[in-house]
Protein backbone atom coordinates (compact mmCIF):
# COMPACT_ATOMS: atom_id res chain seq x y z
CA UNK A 1 0.00 0.00 0.00
CA UNK A 2 1.33 3.43 -0.96
CA UNK A 3 1.97 5.78 1.93
CA UNK A 4 1.18 8.77 -0.27
CA UNK A 5 -2.44 9.89 -0.39
CA UNK A 6 -2.97 12.02 -3.49
CA UNK A 7 -4.63 15.27 -2.52
CA UNK A 8 -6.85 17.53 -4.58
CA UNK A 9 -5.79 21.07 -3.76
CA UNK A 10 -7.60 24.22 -4.95
CA UNK A 11 -6.15 27.73 -4.88
CA UNK A 12 -8.88 30.25 -5.64
CA UNK A 13 -9.95 33.82 -4.84
CA UNK A 14 -9.42 37.27 -6.32
CA UNK A 15 -5.99 37.83 -4.78
CA UNK A 16 -2.60 37.31 -6.36
CA UNK A 17 -0.70 34.13 -5.61
CA UNK A 18 -2.78 31.16 -6.76
CA UNK A 19 -0.36 29.95 -9.41
CA UNK A 20 2.59 31.07 -7.31
CA UNK A 21 1.42 28.92 -4.39
CA UNK A 22 0.87 25.96 -6.70
CA UNK A 23 4.36 26.37 -8.15
CA UNK A 24 5.86 26.56 -4.66
CA UNK A 25 4.34 23.16 -3.96
CA UNK A 26 5.51 21.87 -7.33
CA UNK A 27 9.11 22.92 -6.65
CA UNK A 28 8.97 21.36 -3.19
CA UNK A 29 7.72 18.11 -4.74
CA UNK A 30 10.33 18.29 -7.52
CA UNK A 31 13.02 18.71 -4.88
CA UNK A 32 11.76 15.52 -3.22
CA UNK A 33 12.10 13.61 -6.48
CA UNK A 34 8.40 13.54 -7.36
CA UNK A 35 7.43 13.61 -11.02
CA UNK A 36 5.72 16.95 -11.59
CA UNK A 37 3.96 18.77 -14.41
CA UNK A 38 1.87 21.81 -15.29
CA UNK A 39 -0.99 22.28 -17.73
CA UNK A 40 -2.06 25.90 -18.20
CA UNK A 41 -5.63 26.31 -19.42
CA UNK A 42 -5.76 30.05 -20.20
CA UNK A 43 -2.29 31.54 -20.56
CA UNK A 44 -1.22 31.92 -24.18
CA UNK A 45 0.71 29.11 -25.85
CA UNK A 46 3.25 31.72 -26.97
CA UNK A 47 4.08 32.78 -23.39
CA UNK A 48 7.66 32.80 -22.19
CA UNK A 49 7.24 33.83 -18.57
CA UNK A 50 9.83 33.32 -15.86
CA UNK A 51 8.21 30.17 -14.52
CA UNK A 52 8.20 28.58 -17.99
CA UNK A 53 11.88 29.44 -18.43
CA UNK A 54 12.70 27.89 -15.05
CA UNK A 55 10.67 24.75 -15.85
CA UNK A 56 12.61 24.29 -19.11
CA UNK A 57 15.93 24.51 -17.28
CA UNK A 58 14.74 21.98 -14.69
CA UNK A 59 13.20 19.64 -17.31
CA UNK A 60 9.74 19.98 -15.76
CA UNK A 61 6.86 18.96 -18.01
CA UNK A 62 4.95 22.14 -18.89
CA UNK A 63 2.11 22.55 -21.38
CA UNK A 64 0.55 25.96 -22.05
CA UNK A 65 -2.63 25.50 -24.05
CA UNK A 66 -4.64 28.72 -23.97
CA UNK A 67 -4.87 31.77 -26.18
CA UNK A 68 -4.55 34.38 -23.46
CA UNK A 69 -6.83 35.94 -20.93
CA UNK A 70 -10.51 35.36 -21.72
CA UNK A 71 -11.43 39.02 -21.23
CA UNK A 72 -9.03 39.87 -24.08
CA UNK A 73 -10.22 37.11 -26.41
CA UNK A 74 -11.32 38.12 -29.89
CA UNK A 75 -12.92 34.71 -30.43
CA UNK A 76 -14.58 33.22 -27.32
CA UNK A 77 -15.54 30.04 -29.21
CA UNK A 78 -11.85 29.42 -30.00
CA UNK A 79 -10.96 30.16 -26.38
CA UNK A 80 -13.59 27.66 -25.18
CA UNK A 81 -12.28 25.04 -27.62
CA UNK A 82 -8.79 25.50 -26.21
CA UNK A 83 -10.11 24.98 -22.66
CA UNK A 84 -11.81 21.75 -23.77
CA UNK A 85 -8.58 20.64 -25.49
CA UNK A 86 -6.62 21.41 -22.32
CA UNK A 87 -9.05 19.30 -20.26
CA UNK A 88 -8.79 16.40 -22.76
CA UNK A 89 -5.00 16.64 -22.57
CA UNK A 90 -5.17 16.79 -18.75
CA UNK A 91 -7.32 13.65 -18.71
CA UNK A 92 -4.73 11.85 -20.84
CA UNK A 93 -1.91 12.95 -18.53
CA UNK A 94 -3.80 12.06 -15.34
CA UNK A 95 -4.43 8.46 -16.39
CA UNK A 96 -0.87 7.81 -17.62
CA UNK A 97 0.47 7.56 -14.08
CA UNK A 98 3.46 9.63 -15.27
CA UNK A 99 3.02 12.27 -12.57
CA UNK A 100 3.03 12.39 -8.80
CA UNK A 101 1.85 16.01 -8.82
CA UNK A 102 0.06 17.81 -11.63
CA UNK A 103 -1.08 21.45 -11.70
CA UNK A 104 -4.16 22.38 -13.72
CA UNK A 105 -3.49 26.11 -13.79
CA UNK A 106 -6.48 28.43 -14.32
CA UNK A 107 -8.84 25.51 -14.87
CA UNK A 108 -11.55 27.11 -12.73
CA UNK A 109 -12.34 29.64 -15.46
CA UNK A 110 -13.57 26.87 -17.74
CA UNK A 111 -15.77 25.62 -14.90
CA UNK A 112 -17.02 29.10 -14.00
CA UNK A 113 -17.89 29.88 -17.62
CA UNK A 114 -19.60 26.48 -18.11
CA UNK A 115 -17.18 25.46 -20.84
CA UNK A 116 -16.55 22.39 -18.68
CA UNK A 117 -19.31 20.89 -16.55
CA UNK A 118 -18.07 20.85 -12.96
CA UNK A 119 -20.05 17.74 -12.03
CA UNK A 120 -18.77 15.80 -15.03
CA UNK A 121 -15.19 16.87 -14.24
CA UNK A 122 -15.52 15.75 -10.61
CA UNK A 123 -17.13 12.45 -11.57
CA UNK A 124 -14.36 11.81 -14.08
CA UNK A 125 -11.70 12.58 -11.45
CA UNK A 126 -13.40 10.27 -8.94
CA UNK A 127 -13.34 7.48 -11.48
CA UNK A 128 -9.90 8.02 -13.04
CA UNK A 129 -7.50 10.02 -10.85
CA UNK A 130 -4.83 7.68 -9.51
CA UNK A 131 -5.06 7.55 -5.69
CA UNK A 132 -1.43 8.68 -5.29
CA UNK A 133 -1.67 11.67 -7.64
CA UNK A 134 -1.62 15.13 -6.08
CA UNK A 135 -3.70 17.47 -8.24
CA UNK A 136 -3.61 21.25 -7.82
CA UNK A 137 -6.33 23.32 -9.52
CA UNK A 138 -6.01 27.10 -9.62
CA UNK A 139 -8.09 30.09 -10.65
CA UNK A 140 -10.68 32.54 -9.43
CA UNK A 141 -14.28 31.61 -8.72
CA UNK A 142 -13.85 27.91 -7.93
CA UNK A 143 -17.37 26.46 -7.96
CA UNK A 144 -18.82 25.17 -4.68
CA UNK A 145 -18.86 21.60 -6.03
CA UNK A 146 -15.11 21.71 -6.63
CA UNK A 147 -14.52 23.21 -3.21
CA UNK A 148 -16.56 20.41 -1.63
CA UNK A 149 -14.65 17.74 -3.59
CA UNK A 150 -11.18 19.08 -2.81
CA UNK A 151 -9.09 17.98 0.17
CA UNK A 152 -7.50 21.40 0.65
CA UNK A 153 -8.82 24.78 -0.46
CA UNK A 154 -7.07 28.10 -0.03
CA UNK A 155 -8.70 31.39 -0.95
CA UNK A 156 -6.38 34.24 -1.90
CA UNK A 157 -7.95 37.56 -0.95
CA UNK A 158 -6.69 40.81 -2.38
CA UNK A 159 -6.06 43.44 0.27
CA UNK A 160 -3.73 45.74 -1.65
CA UNK A 161 -2.14 45.56 -5.09
CA UNK A 162 0.32 47.95 -6.78
CA UNK A 163 -1.75 47.82 -9.98
CA UNK A 164 -4.32 50.05 -8.28
CA UNK A 165 -1.60 52.73 -7.91
CA UNK A 166 -0.73 52.48 -11.60
CA UNK A 167 2.28 50.16 -11.14
CA UNK A 168 2.47 47.75 -14.07
CA UNK A 169 3.17 44.02 -13.71
CA UNK A 170 6.78 43.39 -12.72
CA UNK A 171 9.02 40.76 -14.37
CA UNK A 172 9.91 38.08 -11.84
CA UNK A 173 6.87 38.93 -9.70
CA UNK A 174 3.84 38.64 -11.98
CA UNK A 175 5.41 36.92 -14.98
Amino acid sequence: MSKRHGLVIVHTGNGKGKTTAALGTLFRAWGRGLRVGVIQFIKAETGNWGEIRAARQLNIEWQTMGDGFTWQSKDLDKTADKVRQAWAYAQEQIVTGSFDLLILDEMTYGLRDNVLDVNQVIEWLRAHKPPELHLIITGRDAPPELIEYADLVTEMREIKHPYHRGVKAQPGIEF
